[in-house]
């Protein structure tokens, strides 16, 4: 990223004779987030309950046929579960943080992008703070490997060099949210699901729909002004870069809690037939805005991209 970031088109360019209408909508955003503040801990109060939080069928497991008791069954969604919340506060963490640099090197202060920034990071810390809260309800054991000294030392120089990149970060920003969107429409669909997740996944859901537009719009802005790099960034390491965020949501530490083997239960979850169609599902949406922008072009989706939605090269489902 340049010591500046211009958050405006260019006038005469494509994203500039859009630019007017961009603008509007992000204004329409900035008065939504205005009448929908919703402070969590004072508005979303409850306690999980002590059994089973998620059906089995919404289990990362579900396709393997364990044998495992009861007990271990709700100890494994609830670690399920706590593994899912700890990536979503990490990530919005990173959204953060790249929002925040975008801020502090624009050029101008009084654009309604700034607003909807600044909106969205209230909403993502008051969405930290309620998973937090969860975390604690939960009580997870689970000693996650990813965290480990090497592991770790990827994913800083990974995200650290991602986030400082506008097109890419927005881009980012539509898979982190479209996953756990899908995640939690499930959970908030199925009368099996625990009524205090139901209640979280409903008011999560209503206000990161706001971050999917804002998101969407900005993208060709930020695709027209990406270099070179970002570019090929974006058609060639994002798709595993989103893989990687997909199948680390449930990590191999969970599994050794209830006494099966981690990285080769990992390895089966991430093979198994519900898992793949649910990262076609989660993922297809975030294509169908890359095409939508003109970062990607039907007949020319790259390989990365398809083997990650399960889609053709004209970015039509090759699976159901």
């Amino acid at each position: 990223m340049t010591a500046t970031v211009d958050l405006e088109a260019r006038p005469g360019s494509m994203a500039g004779s859009r630019y007017g209408e961009h603008t509007t909508r992000i204004a329409r955003l900035n008065a939504a987030s205005l009448r929908r503040v919703i402070e969590p801990d004072a508005d979303v109060p409850g306690h999980i309950g002590d059994g089973a939080v998620v059906p089995r069928e919404l289990m990362a497991v579900a396709d393997l046929d364990l044998d495992l008791t009861d007990e271990q069954w709700v100890k494994l969604g609830r670690e399920e579960l706590a593994a899912v919340v700890d990536s979503g506060i990490r990530f919005e963490t990173l959204l953060m943080s790249g929002f925040a640099e975008l801020i502090a090197y624009a050029e101008r202060m009084d654009d309604e992008r700034i607003v909807y920034m600044l909106h969205e990071i209230g909403e993502e810390t008051r969405h930290s703070r309620l998973f937090v809260r969860l975390i604690r309800q939960l009580g997870p054991e689970a000693v996650n490997p990813f965290a480990r000294r090497l592991p770790n030392l990827v994913f800083r120089t990974v995200s650290r060099n991602l986030i400082h990149r506008p097109a890419p970060l927005c881009i980012l920003v539509l898979a982190g949210e479209e996953i756990p969107d899908l995640l939690q429409k499930k959970m908030a669909d199925h009368p099996a699901t625990d009524g205090f997740i139901r209640d979280v996944s409903r008011y999560h859901r209503m206000e990161e729909a706001r971050h999917l537009a804002f998101a969407r719009t900005v993208l060709p802005e930020l695709w027209e002004r990406a270099g070179p790099v970002d570019r090929v960034l974006v058609r060639r390491v994002l798709p595993t870069v989103v893989r990687t965020m997909f199948d680390g949501l449930v990590h191999p530490g969970v599994y050794r809690t209830v006494g099966l083997p981690g990285w080769a239960t990992w390895r089966a979850v991430a093979a198994s037939p519900s898992r793949v169609a649910l990262r076609h599902e989660a993922t297809r949406p975030v294509l169908a805005a890359l095409l939508a922008a003109g970062v990607l072009s039907p007949g020319r989706v790259p390989v990365g991209w398809r083997r990650l939605c399960g889609v053709g090269t004209d970015g039509e489902p090759t699976t159901a």
